[in-house]
């Protein structure tokens, strides 16, 4: 059993409700690329791409998606319309296959060292404090050791949101003033994390794009100085994306690819989108998975990503 538990109906069931924006949009879409006919033909390819242009699927990805059908039709010398969406479904799960976006329901931490750290980034207002919070919340709840290090120095609310968090889920919270050296907070985490036994840490940063050497500098600091106390961290760099940004959730994953090595995606705020399709295009586009998506305000509500879970309810018939 994976360290969240089980994937299981409830859970099945919130991605269902947490992807309904972005369902109904593609299938009305899809619905008007093939009214009228009767087979998968040039014009219907055209329509479907538009379609998933306009969910946020991305241009690069849309075209390979296309150019996989197009091969599948030339192949099979007729392919009706009505097969068109379980084509599109094994397609996009290809795609996810071979970004690593598999089916992380049955991760777990290793075994082979403790603590696991986890340096969190992302831009300010993407949910970052939060999968923070619900990330040492279902750690916690699967009987892990959780320490959080408040190195988003910067902003005295980052600071307080963290406190906010970790009074809330029961978990230690490392910080220092306002202002203080980000490093050194990641450095007196990982030192009392270790110090008490700890099995997992969460860092937050500070979420600044505008100056992208300062934060390239910042997070190579942070790395090194974490190294001197546990040298395998961090063990995983976590993207945080707002899935309802769209395409600008795929511009910010440009921008910190460029800066620091990312490892894995969290993509949250897609119950309230129509715009589910960047999941898509973002984990093809940067070859990095896709670990979390967040499908509400719950506790719950951050899952960890399933990719055959995830194309199913995209694609379900009603």
């Amino acid at each position: 059993m994976g360290l969240f538990g089980l994937f299981n109906k409830k859970k099945k069931e919130t991605l269902d409700k947490g992807l309904e924006k972005t369902k109904q949009s593609v299938f009305s879409k899809l619905a008007r690329a093939v009214a009228g006919k009767s087979k998968v033909d040039d014009d219907v390819l055209d329509n479907l791409e538009e379609v998933l242009i306009s969910s946020d699927v991305g241009v690069d990805t849309t075209i390979k998606i296309i150019d996989r059908i197009q091969e599948r039709v030339a192949r099979d010398k007729y392919v009706s319309t009505s097969e068109l969406n379980g084509i599109l479904r094994s397609t996009i799960a290809d795609l996810l296959t071979e970004n690593n976006s598999g089916d992380t329901s049955n991760w777990d931490l290793p075994s082979d060292h403790k603590p696991y750290v986890i340096l969190v980034v992302g831009v300010n207002g993407v949910g970052k404090t939060t999968t923070i919070g619900k990330l040492a919340y279902q750690f916690k709840k699967a009987g892990k050791k959780v320490y959080l290090g408040a190195a988003d120095t910067f902003r005295a609310a980052a600071v307080e949101q963290i406190q906010i968090w970790g009074d809330r889920v029961g978990v230690p919270v490392v910080k220092q003033q306002m202002g203080s050296d980000p490093a050194s907070v990641a450095f007196d985490t990982l030192q009392s994390a270790k110090a008490n036994d700890a099995d997992v840490v969460l860092i937050d940063t500070a979420g600044r794009l505008h100056n992208k050497v300062g934060l390239m500098n910042e997070l190579k600091k942070i790395k090194d100085v974490m190294k001197k106390v546990v040298p395998t961290a961090p063990d995983e760099v976590l993207l945080v994306l707002d899935g309802s940004t769209g395409q600008n959730a795929f511009e910010q994953a440009k921008q910190f690819a460029a800066v620091t090595q990312i490892s894995s995606l969290a993509i949250t705020k897609l119950d309230g989108t129509a715009k589910g399709g960047v999941v898509i295009g973002i984990s093809d586009q940067l070859k990095v998975p896709v670990k979390y998506i967040g499908l509400g305000e719950g506790m719950e509500d951050l899952q960890l990503f399933n990719r055959n879970e995830f194309v199913d309810s995209l694609f379900k018939q009603q």
